[in-house]
């Protein structure tokens, strides 16, 4: 007797805490810097994106009889070197992100320890307490992540609600009324790697045992339940900080603050800060934890390394020295790195190469499979223009012709 698909509840819950993490605390700033009407055109722009990317995925996944990673997938459609290509563009989003983890604990770390018993530690100090401590975690292997990850998550939601309940007084519905549309367009890789979930679909389908239309209904109900969160978030914060100020949104940008730190440094209220303080803190080691253990396995995996109760202890510091290194060189990194984890890694992993590898499988190699997303090859060519034109604008912005800073 075959085994029942796992629940819907389940997979909802899978996909929304795949979304929802340090990636979170950044998104006020950026996407608030235009406004909260803007911004939630930005969401939805970025939701709807990476929803049909993730359709796509799952196309491509109901042609494979058994489980396969997103790796085999694309070998399968685009060859070694479209499995090439994706494993580069991988390796460079976990990096990107556990560079950005790892730079925002600095911060915090040192604001903690100044706030709290009157001491000065270099952001460098906070960044290799973090690793040092946590890296034992992930060498320890998954068991003990699992364990210390269900703790932390529920720090993370306790800390996220009463935050919420707490902060909601301090809303000003006029702060909320600001418009720039100019500044839009800036939010867009940070509000698509916020709904990268992308790699969870073959485990998700494998958990459904199959069922398509339960999978689907995971993504959409779990990516719209993160939407919610995110945009709870962003009327707290954007509803409490102003955009200029020592501790407005610009300064906040400027200065590599995330939105826990902009919410306490506005709120002269002690249970503000320390919520704020908590609410990061669990964020950032969750993802933390979370994308580490998932880079030590891909590089396993990769590099055909077995383990058994530990994880590789080489794997492990391969995958934490160089972020580690990059924060201490470049301590304020943790927006730019969400942004080249975004804009690039995040749009040809989980937004341009699912769409070559679907229009070579089904059009080439004559794929039939459970699922196939409608429209066609028009609605191919629109999922892969929008990619390809945030990609275009993401390295603007990094060569230096179009400058967020600059339009301040």
């Amino acid at each position: 007797m075959s085994e029942k698909p796992g629940s819907l509840l389940g997979g909802t819950l899978l996909i929304t805490g795949s979304c929802v993490g340090a990636g979170m605390l950044g998104l006020p700033i950026l996407t608030g810097l235009a406004g909260l009407g803007p911004a939630f055109l930005m969401f939805c722009a970025a939701w709807l994106f990476m929803t049909l990317t993730a359709f796509l995925l799952i196309e491509i996944n109901s042609w494979f009889p058994k489980q396969v990673n997103l790796l085999s997938m694309v070998e399968h459609t685009l060859g070694k070197g479209g499995k090439n290509l994706c494993w580069v563009v991988y390796l460079f989003l976990f990096y990107a992100l556990l560079v950005a983890y790892i730079s925002a604990s600095g911060s915090l770390c040192s604001s903690f320890f100044q706030g709290i018993f009157g001491l000065s530690m270099p952001i460098w100090g906070g960044s290799l307490s973090l690793v040092a401590l946590f890296g034992f975690v992930v060498y320890r292997g998954t068991r003990s992540v699992d364990l210390w990850n269900r703790a932390l998550m529920v720090g993370k939601i306790v800390f996220f609600l009463a935050l919420v309940f707490v902060g909601a007084s301090y809303v000003q519905k006029e702060l909320l009324q600001r418009v720039d549309f100019s500044l839009a367009l800036f939010s867009l890789p940070i509000l698509l790697i916020s709904f990268g979930y992308h790699n969870m679909i073959p485990s998700l389908t494998s958990y459904m045992k199959g069922d398509v239309r339960k999978v689907k209904l995971s993504v959409l109900l779990g990516s719209l339940f993160a939407f919610f969160l995110y945009f709870l978030w962003e009327v707290l914060v954007l509803g409490t900080v102003p955009l200029e100020g020592s501790q407005g949104l610009i300064a906040s940008y400027l200065q590599d603050k995330e939105g826990a730190q902009a919410l306490a440094g506005v709120i002269s209220s002690p249970t503000i800060g320390v919520l704020a303080q908590g609410l990061a803190f669990f964020a950032i080691l969750t993802s933390f934890l979370a994308q580490s253990l998932s880079l030590v396995h891909f590089l396993s995996d990769g590099l055909k390394i077995s383990y058994k109760k530990q994880e590789h202890g080489g794997l492990c510091l391969l995958v934490l020295c160089p972020p580690l290194l990059f924060s201490f060189f470049y301590p304020k990194l943790f927006f730019s790195a969400l942004n080249f984890a975004g804009g690039i890694c995040a749009i040809l992993l989980f937004g341009v190469i699912p769409v070559l590898a679907v229009w070579r499988g089904r059009y080439k190699k004559h794929k039939q499979g459970a699922y196939r997303l409608p429209g066609g090859k028009s609605m191919l060519f629109a999922i892969v223009t929008f990619g390809l034109f945030v990609f275009c604008f993401e390295l603007l912005v990094m060569s230096g012709v179009l400058s967020l800073q600059g339009s301040l």
